[in-house]
């Protein structure tokens, strides 16, 4: 994974909510921010035709705004701010994110959410069903929080194919950040309802034996995991009875249903972010362990410095 994240930016509440997550994940990593403003394509519909001087203005409008964000970006973050142009602002990004080899694109949350909670807009549902890079979505708020850098990383382990990239990413993500690592079991909650409720206690109990026996074999030697097993009468009902860190992560994989590199957020993850009260991070199914080493890389050589 590269040091670049790229931030989608919009002048609203949800696009300095992005600012705020993408600055906090740049500056416990030591990577680069690049904002985004996504314009409308030569696509655009013929409601708004081509207009020479209209697009001069509109570009002029996005590279002000561009400004204005960044004066809220600390000196010690690298940054810089780009126009872009798409048939569709989650397309402009993916674009974006290949063009500066980033492997991490933030958005905000849709307007109209509660704060401190997660409601997904056209842009950000469109990301989580196509984008080939991980995706992190910054809760309602996130700008007015004075949280700095990642106290801990909590992953969301299932049975289900992609868990190994899973936490693959969670423990490259832990290590550049210096964060602690939670391995999340939501097999007990997780089951079709029919299941005899000591079946569901045996199986999440043999599940959380299982991702630590895994876990301790892939983590570095001087990171440690705690696991936990969610109980509730439901995923939602779970996750809101979770202790959560104000400088947490969550990190999911996406769901099996995703073609080949890209995303596609599963029911599991969906349920989740009703209460989630943390940034969520969602990764592709395919993962690699290179990616893994490029980012804990990152976190290693920013450490040096310090």
């Amino acid at each position: 994974m590269s040091a670049r994240i790229v931030v989608g930016y919009t002048a609203t509440d949800a696009g300095a909510d992005a600012v705020a997550l993408g600055v906090r994940l740049a500056a416990a990593t030591g990577g680069a921010l690049d904002l985004v403003l996504v314009l409308p394509g030569e696509d655009r519909s013929v409601i708004t035709p081509p207009d020479a001087g209209y697009d001069r203005y509109l570009q002029g409008q996005a590279e002000t705004w561009l400004a204005e964000a960044a004066t809220s970006i600390p000196d010690a973050v690298a940054h810089s701010s780009h126009v872009r142009f798409g048939d569709s602002f989650a397309e402009g990004l993916i674009a974006a994110a290949h063009e500066f080899e980033a492997s991490l694109i933030v958005v905000g949350a849709a307007n109209g959410g509660l704060r401190g909670r997660h409601r997904l807009g056209t842009v950000a549902t469109e990301l989580l069903h196509s984008a080939d890079v991980a995706v992190a979505l910054a809760p309602e708020g996130t700008r007015r929080t004075q949280v700095t850098g990642v106290s801990r990383v909590t992953a969301a382990i299932g049975t289900r194919p992609g868990a190994s990239a899973l936490l693959d990413a969670s423990v490259a993500i832990a290590t550049a950040t210096g964060a602690s690592l939670r391995l999340l079991s939501l097999v007990s909650v997780d089951l079709p309802a029919s299941v005899d409720t000591g079946v569901i206690r045996i199986a999440g109990a043999a599940h959380a034996d299982d991702v630590l026996g895994k876990a301790l074999d892939a983590l570095p030697a001087d990171l440690d995991a705690e696991v936990v097993v969610a109980r509730g009468e439901s995923i939602e009902d779970a996750v809101a009875h979770l202790a959560w860190e104000p400088g947490e992560l969550a990190v999911v994989g996406s769901s099996r249903l995703a073609q080949h590199r890209r995303l596609f957020l599963g029911s599991t993850a969906a349920k989740m972010l009703h209460e989630l009260p943390v940034p969520m991070v969602v990764v592709p199914r395919t993962y690699d362990k290179e990616s893994a080493r490029a980012l804990s890389r990152v976190g290693a050589e920013e450490g040096e410095r310090a």
